[in-house]
């Protein structure tokens, strides 16, 4: 036995004042054991258990014992959520010395933080009642326009305005027919405030007489009446002062910024009864300005603004025809003037301004905009040419407005008297003949040496004159002279300036801009990403001469570099001709003759443009650069069977199962055969096939495959099941075998396959589907549903899976389903291609339409979308929006969709084109409306 030696305090007496468990709040008690008889509560306590001070209440004297703090009101209005009952929540324990110190330190802290966001807060506090009152004003505020013009109401019209009288129907009145009052006139009230009758009763406040208004009051004579004009009087004298208040007592200059204020007063429009307080107070304040700084034009021009807004369009022409004597320099104030007077009165009004201000360019166009016959525009801008001949503006005016000979006149007087102004040399340029333009350019160069313009429109002009050397020189010695004369070559600037001149047809002095200006500012490390970043841009504005000459600059760069070919070779697919591609891939092959797409390429333009032979010519040349290329092999097998020469496509075949025998073309070797209907000999070359690729799943689909076109479906299964075994990742396998179960009737197999099959590859959105379709081809639309759920658990981002679960939905949920699905994938074809079968079903034929597009546009690749849309086309389209989608479609080349490949890989269609394909597609699909 192991003894335990007892703790050092058991069998100690109590320490003095010790009571067990006060640090947690409780209290002791004592029983009939300990003292006999129990006590009562106000007993006094045992003498070990001393007195425990506490917090101090308010009263400094009061000592508060423990049975005293005990004592607590538990009710719940007394229940506080973070005290508890009754107070603190350590009000049950001693406050000691560092418990002071401790709330001293946290009252400064949060003194110190209530401090620092003091300022913020009554700003923030400031603002949020500002903003209150503007939005919701006072009725006071509303009506201070008002009441502000009662100072001008007169003594008689006061008199005259009539009584007001009972405007309530007779039950109104009935119903209080027992408080009747009768409005006392005004001509009464007058005559008692002229009476001096006092009530000599006393004031129970200050034991002193109250008088009656109008009578003896202390400080007032007994002269002195009552006048309704008085208050008004002092209003303005107020108001005046406040204005006062806003100029500088000194120099008489407004403390108000004009531009600013100005500005804010334009936008202001009265919406409502409620804007009249603001109206008001915009008069006096722009009155305020005019009057203290009558020199200050935009015053004038936003009183009058302000006046116009209002409708006062007579008002506003007075108060501008006063700012014009004000600022008869300002041909801002002019034209504001000018704007705001009818056409027959705005040409007195600008006439008078160019005599006021002759060197004002505005002014006098203005004055020849006003005018309506173009001689008399012509006269106009002569005079102004007189007094303002360093105009370019001028000059422009008065060049529209005449015939090319007389154009060229003026024009030759204009460069004279503007000699900087590009525009001007360069237009002249263009109405003299060939030899007078080069002159004309060459004087424009000497005086401007400095603008690029000019060297550009002299290539223009060697270029249109089919002077094709002089081109590139020019824009050569464009670049070396500007740089000699110190100006900067901006390249983006003179990039910018090849796409103009491609837009305009000059596409010569395009590509010289680009091979003069291209490597300029460029690393030698990121030339290449750049260029091709440059002939990206230049496709996007459609600059195609300028892409073109960038692709072909670049090559002469990097010839070896297989990118920029296949980049330069898709581009001239999409935009050039068949001849401009053809030639660009003959220069690829040259400097890429390993590059196996080059050739494919350049084959297939010869087999599209029905050249066959020469298409056989590219291939065979290929095979000599790319000895055993799998790529090379199956597209000559492609070309010869597609042109009905089997038996060449079979030795081809052969030979490259000989040469470069992959799983590959053993399969389009079987394939060959079974679409020729050789069974027997595609069976064969698949069982030779599968003992060297035992792995390849697309070698056991097509066994299985060919059984079901045998109708042989047991073996099917059995070629399917030992596919799996050796494919276990293979999606389409598991599907194809589950459809097979299905068709015979197997359902629990079926399903037990795909469980199979979701162990194996656990993300397969395409099993998930699956399963979910098989639920509901029995019928089992609640198991389908849970299914689905599990599925988007699984597969979250899968677009197939929220396509199928939106049309799962009963047809009132579906619009909901379909938000979450687009939230979920916003760019996935499938969810987009759902939508607008959405609107379909709803006879949104626009919305459709607009979505359908959208589902191509992000996937082109998609052949679903594309059969769907045609689907769609036949039934609310015409012809040329039918042919338009086959356009697309055909260009678009599609190759994948579950509904597509079940078309494009069914053996009966093997030789169809994308057209034909896409026809068959749409007459197998069912409308959304029907499902």
């Amino acid at each position: 036995m192991i003894s335990k030696k007892p703790k050092a305090f058991i069998g100690q007496p109590v320490p003095l004042g010790y009571q067990a468990g006060v640090g947690r709040g409780a209290t002791s008690f004592t029983t009939r054991s300990d003292i006999g008889p129990a006590r009562d509560v106000n007993d006094v306590p045992d003498e070990r258990h001393r007195h425990v001070s506490y917090k101090k209440s308010s009263e400094p004297e009061v000592v508060q014992e423990v049975d005293e703090e005990l004592d607590e009101d538990l009710n719940d209005t007394n229940y506080d959520e973070f005290s508890g009952y009754g107070g603190s929540l350590f009000s049950s324990g001693p406050y000691e010395k560092d418990d002071e110190e401790a709330d001293e330190i946290f009252t400064g802290i949060d003194r110190r933080m209530d401090g620092r966001r003091k300022e913020r807060r009554e700003q923030r506090f400031k603002e949020e009642v500002l903003r209150y009152r503007e939005e919701r004003p006072k009725i006071q505020q509303q009506f201070a326009g008002l009441k502000r013009d009662l100072a001008q109401v007169s003594k008689d019209q006061w008199a005259s305005i009539p009584e007001v009288g009972d405007v309530r129907t007779k039950k109104q009145r009935g119903a209080s027919r027992a408080e009747k009052f009768t409005p006392v006139p005004d001509l009464l009230l007058r005559g008692a405030t002229n009476t001096t009758i006092s009530n000599h009763s006393i004031d129970p406040r200050t034991g002193l007489t109250t008088p009656f208004p109008g009578s003896m009051t202390p400080g007032f004579s007994t002269s002195s009446k009552m006048d309704l004009n008085l208050f008004g009087e002092e209003k303005k004298k107020f108001i005046t002062v406040k204005l006062d208040q806003m100029s500088d007592s000194v120099s008489g200059q407004t403390v108000v910024d004009p531009k600013s204020f100005c500005t804010d007063l334009n936008s202001i429009a009265p919406q409502s009864f409620t804007d009249i307080g603001d109206l008001k107070k915009a008069r006096l304040l722009l009155d305020s300005i005019t009057k203290t700084n009558p020199n200050h034009g935009p015053g004038w021009i936003a009183r009058a603004g302000l006046e116009e807004v209002t409708g006062h369009i007579q008002m506003a022409r007075q108060i501008i025809a006063k700012g014009c004597e004000a600022v008869p320099n300002s041909e801002e104030v002019w034209l504001e003037a000018t704007r705001l007077q009818t056409p027959e009165n705005a040409k007195a009004v600008v006439a008078r301004a160019v005599r006021q201000i002759p060197q004002s360019v505005r002014l006098w166009v203005k004055a020849a905009e006003l005018e309506i016959e173009s001689i008399n525009k012509k006269k106009v801008l002569r005079k102004a040419l007189e007094h303002v001949p360093t105009s370019v503006a001028l000059w422009r005016e008065a060049v529209k407005l005449e015939e090319p000979d007389d154009a060229r006149i003026l024009l030759s007087r204009a460069v004279e008297c503007c000699p900087t102004s590009v525009d001007l040399w360069v237009a002249l340029a263009k109405l003299e003949t060939y030899e007078n333009a080069r002159k004309v350019l060459n004087k424009a160069r000497e005086k401007i040496p400095t603008d690029r313009q000019i060297w550009l429109t002299a290539a223009k002009l060697e270029e249109a004159h089919q002077n094709v050397d002089m081109v590139k020189t020019i824009v050569d010695r464009a670049i070396s002279s500007l740089l000699s004369n110190g100006v900067e070559i901006n390249r983006d600037q003179w990039l910018k300036d090849a796409h103009d001149c491609d837009k305009s047809g000059s596409k010569l002095t395009c590509q010289a801009v680009v091979h003069g200006v291209l490597e300029i500012g460029v690393e030698t490390e990121s030339r290449k990403s750049q260029w091709l970043e440059d002939a990206d841009t230049a496709v996007q504005v459609e600059a195609l001469s300028c892409a073109r000459a960038i692709y072909s600059h670049a090559l002469t760069v990097f010839p070896s570099k297989k990118g920029i070919w296949l980049r330069a070779a898709y581009f001239e697919k999409e935009y050039g001709t068949r001849a401009s591609l053809e030639r660009l891939l003959q220069d690829a092959v040259l400097h890429c003759p390993k590059a196996e797409v080059l050739w494919l390429m350049g084959a297939k333009s010869r087999w599209l443009a029905g050249d066959v032979p020469g298409a056989r010519t590219i291939l065979s040349e290929s095979f000599k650069a790319n000895a055993n290329s799998e790529e090379i092999w199956l597209a000559a097998v492609k070309l010869e069977s597609e042109n009905n020469e089997y038996q060449r496509a079979r030795s081809l075949l052969a030979n490259a199962r000989e040469s470069a025998g992959t799983a590959r073309v053993v399969m389009k070797s079987a394939k060959l055969e079974w679409a020729l209907s050789n069974l027997k000999e595609a069976n064969q070359l698949i069982k030779e096939g599968l003992e060297k690729y035992p792995d390849n799943a697309k070698l056991w689909m097509m066994k299985g495959q060919i059984f079901e076109q045998q109708g042989n479906k047991p073996e099917a299964i059995v070629s399917y099941m030992e596919g799996l075994k050796r494919c276990p990742q293979s999606v389409p396998l598991w599907v194809l075998c589950c459809k097979v179960l299905m068709s015979q009737g197997e359902h629990t197999k079926a399903r037990a396959n795909l469980e199979k099959g979701r162990l194996r590859c656990p993300n397969s959105a395409e099993l998930w589907l699956e399963a979910v379709r098989l639920e509901v081809s029995l019928g089992n639309r609640e198991v389908a549903m849970a299914v689905m759920s599990r599925a988007l658990q699984k597969c979250p981002s899968s677009g197939i899976l929220w396509a199928e679960a939106i049309f799962l939905e009963a047809r009132p949920q579906r619009k909901t389903k379909s938000v979450d699905a687009l939230r979920k994938c916003e760019h996935d074809v499938h969810v987009i291609l759902t939508v607008a079968k959405l609107f379909w079903t709803e006879r949104k034929i626009s919305k459709a339409r607009e979505w359908f597009q959208k589902a191509i546009k992000v996937d082109p690749d998609a052949g679903d979308a594309w059969g769907y849309y045609y689907k769609f086309e036949l039934e609310y389209g015409n012809e040329e929006q039918r042919k338009a989608v086959i356009n697309k479609c055909v260009s678009a080349e599609p190759r994948h969709g579950e509904k597509w490949c079940s078309v494009s890989k069914d053996i009966d269609n093997w030789r169809k084109m994308i057209d034909e394909i896409l026809v068959i597609l749409a007459s197998q699909l069912i409308p959304p409306s029907s499902t």
